[in-house]
């Protein structure tokens, strides 16, 4: 494996546990907001227990993405940051302003519910603008004038491509979380949060899979080229489906720790985790070697090799820190009986 292949794959991969934790976490303010009127089924309060201690933790690998992109390919980042000026300024904005309320609905019980509106709606924003950058790396809405690159947003906008991206965000964001949600009120007791979770998951799941077929259909009029070859690596898309159709068997499937309770939500989390993961493999290796087609590939943008063997190890250096300690809030916040005791009783 090149060093490219190298520096390109631990970026994938912190784009893939950020997608999937943060799509959790904006989900859990979604629902939040959603259920505030509805105390005595305790979603909300279930939705605030996971959002607490996480959306810290989540802001950590949006971090280590945009440092891993900057010392990696700085030659792709100066491109990338000016074509992303617009849709990437308006993203940490509501990062800002979310992260904010996040903390002042702590502090200020008077304006709790609007605080949690606020929060609601920025994290169901956020996704939808976050992977529109994914659509624009496809060379579509791109134009470059006198070596100057430009985004084309009349073209973005009036993409059926860039819609049903954003349509998928939305519903991934709903099911994930929901499902996150399903598993975690499922280990807590708090039953009837845990069928209202599961409902949830089981009205949104299928929305999130018809809108990644219209990305696929989108994806054939608007970048062919990209679709050309995520066929190559067609059984990663199949056993994708396949994971889906486990996750939805799992929700029906009698509940091994709960007599009378229908649905396995942990399997049904590791399936989905497992079925985002396949598809995103066989995007990613349809786009290499381009970053952004057709202009910048991962060679072009590369960093000096001593710079990144450099960088590598500071980084492996940083995992073997970092790696015991979020495995001890794993631990801490979805397996602790005494710790969800005590937040239940609060």
């Amino acid at each position: 494996m090149t060093d490219e292949l190298i520096a390109i794959s631990i970026l994938w991969g912190f784009i893939f546990i950020y997608a999937v934790m943060a799509t959790m976490d904006f989900g859990a303010g979604f629902w939040s907001m959603v259920y505030i009127n509805r105390q005595q089924t305790n979603a909300t309060k279930i939705a605030n227990r996971y959002l607490s201690p996480t959306w810290e933790v989540t802001n950590v690998f949006i971090v280590a993405i945009v440092v891993a992109l900057f010392s990696f390919f700085p030659r792709a980042t100066f491109i990338l940051g000016t074509v992303l000026l617009i849709p990437g300024s308006i993203i940490l904005l509501l990062l800002a302003i979310r992260s904010a309320f996040l903390v002042f609905a702590h502090m200020a019980p008077t304006y709790e519910k609007l605080l949690t509106y606020i929060s609601g709606v920025s994290g169901i924003l956020i996704p939808a603008l976050l992977i529109s950058v994914l659509p624009i790396t496809h060379g579509e809405f791109i134009e470059t004038i006198d070596g100057v690159s430009r985004l084309r947003l009349d073209r973005l906008f009036t993409s059926p491509h860039e819609y049903a991206f954003i349509g998928f965000a939305i519903a991934s964001t709903l099911f994930l979380s929901s499902l996150l949600l399903a598993d975690y009120s499922n280990y807590a007791d708090e039953m009837e949060a845990y069928q209202v979770y599961r409902r949830d998951a089981l009205m949104v799941g299928p929305i999130a899979f018809i809108m990644s077929l219209l990305i696929m259909v989108t994806m054939r009029n608007e970048a062919r080229w990209l679709y050309d070859g995520m066929m190559d690596y067609l059984p990663w898309l199949i056993a994708s489906v396949i994971m889906f159709l486990v996750a939805g068997a799992a929700l029906f499937l009698p509940s091994m720790k709960h007599k009378g309770r229908r649905g396995m939500p942990r399997l049904a989390v590791v399936a989905i985790v497992l079925q985002y993961f396949f598809a995103s493999y066989a995007y990613g290796k349809a786009h290499l070697p381009y970053m952004i087609y057709p202009d910048v590939t991962i060679q072009s943008g590369f960093t000096h090799p001593n710079t990144f063997r450099a960088l590598f190890i500071t980084y492996i250096v940083g995992f073997i820190i970092l790696f015991p300690g979020f495995i001890y809030f794993w631990r801490l916040f979805m397996k602790d009986r005494r710790y969800l005791q005590q937040e239940k009783q609060k």
